[in-house]
């Protein structure tokens, strides 16, 4: 789903000078106004992109359904577009004219790079715009010649199953011709869909979940609760790190966390012995109430926690119908809700956030190890009106801090 894959080979020696930029059938299908509006994004996107890792290019073409950058890194740029958002598929490219005759030199120029001795091939062409030529025609003849440049090498037509499959595109007076197809990350452009505050505590689960809203298009405004004095400054730095990662999917768009001390509303809800072992769940409560409030500050549409349905008591969908009461506001997505640990893992391996989400760091020392069982709203709302709950929410977000990565 993640990592750039390829099912040919690459020629390093092409000289590729283009890259075609696939991307999905959700974006196709949108109606005019709209579709080009996802296009417009993606292609800001990728210039972003581009600027970032220091790949120079010429310009980025908008056609209806590509887009076609020219770059002489056209390699380089295909593995970095590859984790955009948005973006399907990329293929280094030569480009050429529509004319049949440079069509099939500059298939049989690239094939001569890319295919080796006893190996098949197949010829797949897609075209856009008028032509005096079928796309089949593109395909017999691009395959004859072939077999006509490199005898001695054996070569055989697959059309199933081909060791390699030269592509051919044509787009009016233009032709892209490729070896290689990179898999991109797929989704939505970001940016295309309204901001959403991610709840994040520097483990694999909440990462996953905020890069599971971005693949939507939805930019992220990560909100971190330190709880100091019972955790420590790892705790924080870990969280950092993982949001830097987190990050590297969201180039172009602002690398702000917000902090906000979570340890003087920890200390209030231990002063009532009563209530002590409620702990855990007014904290998350007030952490919704004061998400509410940065979801208002930064204009975002929702909230997204990593939250799943465990067997802890911890996450159970009572404890969560509790949490979800608190709110007046603002919808709580979970898109880890359905899945298991192993999955969730995988995921965070494949975003690049799982390493630094293991690094061990001193956990919370205000719960208890033992999870509240069986909790009832009557009794939490019990619990909150011995505090003053406004107060407290208005105090932390006074002492918001903003972090630029």
């Amino acid at each position: 789903m993640l990592s750039a894959s390829t099912d040919c080979k690459e020629p390093e020696s092409a000289n590729f000078d283009s890259v075609i930029v696939r991307y999905g059938g959700e974006i196709g299908i949108k109606r005019a106004w709209t579709r080009k509006m996802y296009e417009r994004r993606l292609r800001d996107n990728i210039k972003s992109v581009l600027k970032h890792h220091g790949i120079p290019y010429d310009k980025v073409i908008r056609k209806h359904g590509r887009l076609f950058l020219k770059t002489s890194l056209a390699v380089e740029a295909s593995s970095k577009l590859a984790e955009a958002f948005g973006v399907t598929s990329l293929s280094p490219a030569l480009e050429t004219t529509s004319k049949l005759s440079d069509v099939v030199d500059k298939s049989v120029f690239l094939a001569g790079l890319t295919l080796r001795e006893e190996e098949s091939f197949a010829v797949r062409c897609r075209r856009v715009g008028r032509h005096p030529y079928t796309s089949m025609d593109v395909c017999i003849e691009v395959g004859r010649q072939v077999l006509n440049a490199f005898p001695e090498r054996h070569l055989r037509v697959n059309l199933k199953n081909p060791d390699v499959t030269l592509g051919i595109e044509i787009r009016d007076d233009k032709t892209f011709v490729y070896s290689t197809v990179v898999g991109g990350t797929g989704g939505l452009p970001l940016g295309t869909q309204p901001k959403i505050v991610g709840l994040l505590n520097g483990g694999a689960d909440s990462s996953v979940a905020c890069w599971l809203v971005m693949k939507r298009g939805c930019p992220i405004v990560p909100l971190y609760f330190d709880n100091a004095p019972f955790t420590d400054d790892n705790a924080t730095e870990r969280t950092l790190n993982v949001v830097r990662k987190l990050f590297d999917w969201a180039i172009g768009f602002p690398q702000k966390v917000y902090v906000v001390p979570n340890g003087l509303n920890i200390k209030e809800f231990k002063k009532r012995k009563r209530f002590e072992r409620l702990t855990g769940i007014l904290c998350k409560r007030m952490m919704y109430r004061i998400a509410e409030q940065i979801a208002d500050m930064v204009r975002a549409e929702a909230i997204v926690t990593g939250e799943a349905i465990e067997e802890p008591a911890s996450q159970t969908l009572r404890k969560l119908r509790v949490l979800d009461s608190v709110l007046t506001k603002y919808p709580v997505h979970r898109p880890l809700l359905g899945f298991e640990k192993a999955e969730r893992e995988q995921m965070a391996r494949r975003i690049g956030t799982y390493e630094v989400s293991i690094q061990m760091v001193k956990g919370c020392t205000a719960v208890s190890g033992k999870p509240v069982v069986g909790v009832k709203l009557q009794e939490v709302a019990e619990a909150e009106k011995a505090l003053n709950i406004e107060e407290m929410v208005e105090r932390s977000v006074e002492a918001l801090k903003i972090v630029n990565l």
